[in-house]
């Protein structure tokens, strides 16, 4: 696994699956980020009320609040956050139509599940663009 973000980021995963949020901590703390966890877009809205993060890394399918909502509130409260979008489906929807609903309403990036390292690197590398030096 390399690395090829520079910058170390303060990353919110807001994502109802235990084993995703253990995969992307894991990836991501090895990577050099900083990196909090909650269960729902709910307890997400909380946290951006008292803390500041350079990413969200939301699912959409969640039952305590979806992603949607998720961005929308970043949007408004945190409209410096970049945001990137992760879903596997649900019930009603594929996760191309849940991911492209996500993109219209502000996410910056979006990644299809099940992904690996890579995938998921190059959706932070398109929703966090390093400036490049001449």
């Amino acid at each position: 696994m390399t690395d090829t973000i520079t910058a170390p980021l303060s990353i919110l995963i807001a994502d109802d699956e235990d084993g995703i949020r253990n995969l992307l901590v894991h990836w991501l703390e090895r990577a050099g980020h900083t990196v909090t966890c909650v269960t729902g877009a709910h307890a997400a809205a909380r946290l951006l009320r008292t803390q500041r993060f350079d990413l969200v890394i939301t699912d959409i399918v969640m039952p305590e609040g979806d992603g949607y909502e998720l961005i929308a509130e970043f949007r408004k409260v945190q409209p410096s956050t970049r945001i990137l979008a992760i879903s596997g489906g649900g019930k009603y929807l594929q996760s191309a139509d849940c991911l492209r609903m996500a993109r219209g309403l502000g996410a910056h990036a979006v990644v299809m599940k099940p992904f690996n390292w890579e995938q998921l690197q190059a959706g932070i590398e398109v929703a966090c663009p390093t400036p490049h030096t001449a």
